[in-house]
């Protein structure tokens, strides 16, 4: 691995804890304006300084994020399909030279296995670990989960090793029963989808047992700007990735964060 591969990766996962906390915001890609997301700007800004990464697409990149903000990017580079189609018919949406030109710390392309374009999306990761090779820019495969695909051990557990086996650089998948051996058997660092949002509680649950059981982090988008009190979550989450955080200390905390706030407005 060069210099400049090792180097955008550390600022996608910290070296000092080897952990990180991503928040995705790149969710309208696919499903429009979505709730939380209506102006992404003004939801993200407080968060970021929370945000060991950003990930998002080009065009909220250019158009929402302020530039001198000193966030590292993981930049979405697969689309092309909707909530109201066929999501596994995704294709590369931008070149590399772009992706560099934006000064990304990395680029992530969703793959479908088990889907009837399985095949399509592998090569398609394949063919974009080739390009960001050739720039030292590490891929992030994104194990997407169809409606008749189960989210536990045997699957996911394929769909990452078979990233890892096409090069990507990181993967990001669900955290299920039997997590541990997702991560035992993917060579390379896991980190995990938050999903749908769910009650604080269980999200702060959901981080801390995927990273007590291997995950090097969170890739949390909806369960942090969806929140009543996202700065109090992504504060939160962030203290059970790099400190360990137990929950039922992690829950205290968000609940006196949010609290604060409440006086703040108050």
């Amino acid at each position: 691995m060069d210099w400049g591969m090792k180097n955008r990766l550390s600022k996608i996962i910290r070296p000092e804890t080897g952990r990180t906390v991503m928040l995705a915001v790149d969710h309208g890609y696919f499903l429009g304006p979505t709730t939380g997301l209506e102006e992404p700007g003004k939801t993200v800004e407080p968060l970021l300084q929370y945000a060991d990464t950003l990930m998002l697409t080009r065009g909220v990149l250019r158009s929402c994020m302020d530039a001198s903000k000193n966030v590292p990017i993981v930049l979405r580079v697969s689309g092309g399909t909707s909530i109201l189609g066929n999501l596994a018919d995704e294709g590369t949406t931008v070149s590399m030279r772009d992706a560099l030109r934006l000064n990304v710390s990395g680029v992530a392309m969703s793959i479908f296995v088990g889907s009837e374009l399985e095949r399509k999306s592998l090569l398609a990761l394949a063919d974009l670990i080739n390009e960001a090779e050739e720039f030292g820019v590490p891929v992030l495969a994104v194990t997407a989960v169809g409606k008749e695909m189960a989210r536990d051990a045997r699957y996911l557990g394929l769909a990452c090793r078979i990233a890892a086996e096409l090069g990507a650089h990181v993967v990001k998948t669900y955290y299920c029963e039997e997590f541990e051996k997702v991560v035992k058997n993917c060579p390379v660092p896991i980190v995990i989808a938050g999903g749908k949002k769910i009650p604080e509680r269980e999200a702060i649950e959901l981080s801390y047992n995927a990273v007590r059981r291997g995950a090097v982090g969170v890739d949390m988008g909806r369960n942090i700007f969806q929140s009543e009190h996202p700065v109090a979550m992504i504060r939160t989450v962030r203290e059970i990735v790099h400190k360990d955080l137990a929950p039922d200390k992690a829950w205290d905390l968000f609940n006196t964060l949010a609290r604060e706030k409440g006086k703040a407005f108050a």
